[in-house]
């Protein structure tokens, strides 16, 4: 099968260029002007269309197994591909937890069965399978997750010892959630002095705190520094953690990287006010400060990777009563590219920049094959945008199991027309192939 995108404009490796590109059953086998190939083929006329590699998003929460009235790997999958998200990374908070290596490979045979893009998992770390990483083969999946900061259930990594040795002895990219445990368990009780469990929304990033982020951060990358452990630091959500990271080097050469979600790009703590629980995150949104900080280390390069945290709970329990009766977390993927465009359309950050940081990046970051670029012989995982089209976010286009988006009434000016994955059409124009294109990532590892 073939098909000719006609007359786009490619954003690609720091480069706008209006081009053609063809594909051949699941790669791309030609980028140029005026293609003519020979055989049958189905021609897409991109004339004044915007034509990006998928995005590769390196954090989401698909919640399946167990946890899937939440959500499952194929409805998120097909919201991912959707907002021309291609390729995701899975987090192991799931039930049972993905911590050995037989949970690990259930997930991608689930993933095998129903996934609409392409997938990798975490392999979670814990205070006691060290073991179990260790027999970890650097090829299998993306990378090691370690909660350090009691975000999800008991996944908590809080042994000092513990945590050195996993550092010293994983040999691939260690994504840790950084928040120290103890500074959030002194901050809920003062609040909880004072309010019971009816404490406001808005004090949330009181209670998650900058704090409680940058001593977690900074203890991690201490002692990555002291290991030569190769660590990834997920969700940065504050000014003073941008300090921790450098760009004076490129990403490949990097020891010490970070990641930034939209939700923290795009609300601060005064959206708490019109959008409360649906807000709430860990770690949490903070200042506006905080928030142009963000911005600020993301353009310089001190901060590698936009990513979305993506982390669905249905309405009803995001709308229960008592601060700590509402857990933490929202829907992003099938938002988040068009969300970055938004700013892209505002001035805030180039095309070729949000290239780099979500398709790119990842891409370097995670030694991903064949993925993450507009190249030739690479798959064909595609995105194809366009820049005029305003229309609003509202429950009835959302494709999200939970049904809701803390985005809601946004109203955006670019659209995903068409997302292809692995060379095949996985959603046009409103509509998400019913077959499941999606692969199993491979590693140059």
């Amino acid at each position: 099968m073939k098909t000719l995108i006609k007359n786009a404009t490619l954003v690609n490796e720091n480069e706008l260029q209006v081009a053609d590109l063809l594909i051949e059953d699941e790669r791309i086998s030609r980028i140029g002007a005026n293609l003519n190939p020979k055989g049958d083929y189905q021609v897409i006329d991109a004339t004044g269309k915007y034509l990006l590699p998928g995005v590769i998003d390196d954090q989401v929460h698909f919640r399946e197994p167990g946890l899937t009235h939440k959500a499952t790997i194929a409805t998120e999958s097909k919201a991912a591909v959707a907002g021309g998200v291609t390729t995701f990374f899975e987090q192991p908070n799931t039930v049972p937890q993905t911590v050995t290596l037989e949970r690990l490979e259930e997930k991608f045979a689930i993933a095998q069965k129903s996934s609409f893009a392409n997938y990798s998992f975490f392999l979670g770390g814990t205070n006691d399978n060290l073991e179990e990483l260790k027999r970890l083969d650097p090829k299998a999946c993306a990378g090691v997750k370690l909660f350090l900061g009691s975000s999800t259930g008991n996944m908590l990594v809080d042994n000092e010892k513990t945590i050195e040795a996993i550092f010293s002895n994983v040999d691939l990219v260690i994504a840790a959630h950084c928040e120290d445990e103890a500074t959030i368990r002194k901050n809920l009780a003062h609040y909880q002095a004072l309010y019971g469990n009816d404490i406001p929304i808005d004090l949330h990033p009181h209670i998650r705190s900058a704090e409680a982020c940058y001593l977690s951060s900074s203890r991690a990358i201490a002692l990555a520094k002291k290991t030569g452990a190769r660590l990834h630091v997920f969700h940065l959500s504050t000014a003073a953690e941008t300090e921790l990271f450098r760009n004076d080097i490129p990403l490949k050469d990097k020891k010490i990287t970070a990641e930034v979600c939209v939700h923290h790009l795009w609300f601060s703590e005064d959206d708490y006010t019109t959008r409360g629980a649906f807000i709430k995150w860990n770690p949490a949104v903070k200042t506006a400060e905080d928030r142009a900080a963000l911005w600020q280390a993301l353009l310089d390069d001190r901060l590698d990777v936009i990513a979305t945290d993506h982390a669905p709970h249905t309405l009803e329990e995001k709308q229960q009563k008592g601060y700590t009766n509402i857990p933490s977390g929202a829907p992003l993927v099938q938002h988040s590219l068009v969300a970055m465009l938004e700013k892209a359309h505002k001035g805030v950050i180039s095309l070729k920049k949000i290239v780099e940081k979500m398709c790119h990046n990842p891409a370097i970051l995670f030694d991903i094959e064949d993925r993450g670029y507009l190249r030739e012989g690479y798959y064909a995982d595609l995105v194809l945008v366009d820049m005029n089209a305003l229309w609003t976010v509202q429950k009835q286009n959302l494709l999200y199991k939970c049904g809701w988006s803390p985005l809601e009434g946004q109203q955006f000016h670019a659209r995903i027309v068409s997302t292809f994955v692995n060379g095949q059409l996985a959603y046009n124009n409103g509509q998400v192939c019913p077959t499941p294109y999606g692969k199993r990532v491979t590693f140059n590892r």
